[in-house]
């Protein structure tokens, strides 16, 4: 099976912390797959907060986002109390979304532990279609 490869951009747009709890370890003892997933969403939450959005649902209006896909490339172990660093880079844009890059790292070590890409596709929540990315939102990302 062919593997996923995600080139990691020279710059990032933001950097958050985020300690690993009880509930995002799994059986194996280690943060879990979807956990991941979580821990990307809570990063980027963070990061349109820190843009002056307050929700990913309603950036402008009733025009938020949705996810169109998603994939995780895991290069290491993650265990409670690591506090791992999440940046995050937007890229490929297009008239109605673009790509987030994400880098997982752990805060001690400074070892990878994963890479991370979301679709984003801008939607109209009221209307029930996409819609083209805000204008404000557009401004500060690029």
């Amino acid at each position: 099976m062919a593997r996923i490869h995600l080139s990691l951009p020279d710059k990032f747009l933001f950097r958050t912390e985020i300690p690993v709890r009880a509930s995002d370890i799994n059986y194996g003892g280690h943060v879990g797959n979807d956990t991941m997933l979580t821990l990307l969403q809570e990063a980027r939450v963070q990061f349109y907060r820190s843009l002056g959005f307050t929700n990913e649902v309603s950036i402008e209006g009733t025009v938020g986002h949705i996810i169109s896909d998603a994939a995780v490339i895991y290069k290491a172990e993650s265990f409670l109390g690591d506090v791992l660093v999440v940046q995050l880079a937007p890229i490929d844009f297009t008239k109605y979304g673009f790509d987030i890059l994400y880098l997982v790292t752990n805060k001690e070590t400074e070892k990878e532990v994963a890479r991370g890409k979301t679709g984003i596709v801008c939607f109209d929540y009221a209307k029930s279609k996409i819609a083209s990315i805000p204008g404000s939102l557009l401004a500060k990302l690029t």
